[in-house]
């Protein structure tokens, strides 16, 4: 399997769909979590802060496929990608440093996705010194 320097993820509370691209292709990859069927909905009067816990596994399942990326950017439309970035901040620090941008898509098409990452990425390596 060829891995390539740049991956986008997006990423909901059930599933992160893994894209790595290059000049030379795409790679996808994908992460279900597991025991999250349809949304989540905190029911009213139950006791809580109705934040969801985060999700070791499924965090650590999306770290793992990561792994051989040299820049990443989270992109979602909900809580999960602020909380996937603060999981890497916090328990995978070596990651952290990798992870570039953490920016709102709201249910793009994976074509999109690409295009956007493409775009951001070429914005980041225009304004970091190339040494």
């Amino acid at each position: 399997m060829t891995h390539h320097f740049h991956a986008v993820v997006w990423i909901d509370h059930a599933e992160a769909r893994i894209l790595e691209f290059g000049t030379s292709g795409i790679e996808k990859h994908r992460v279900r979590a597991e025991d999250r069927g349809g949304n989540i909905h905190h029911k009213s009067g139950s006791m809580g802060s109705g934040h969801e816990h985060e999700d070791k596994k499924y965090f650590d399942a999306i770290v793992a496929a990561l792994k051989p990326n040299h820049e990443v950017l989270i992109v979602g439309h909900g809580p999960a990608r602020t909380a996937f970035a603060h999981y890497a901040r916090d328990h995978v620090p070596d990651l952290a440093k990798r992870i570039l941008g953490v920016e709102a898509m709201d249910q793009p098409t994976e074509p999109e996705v690409i295009a956007f990452a493409r775009k951001f990425f070429e914005t980041k390596d225009r304004m970091t010194p190339q040494i």
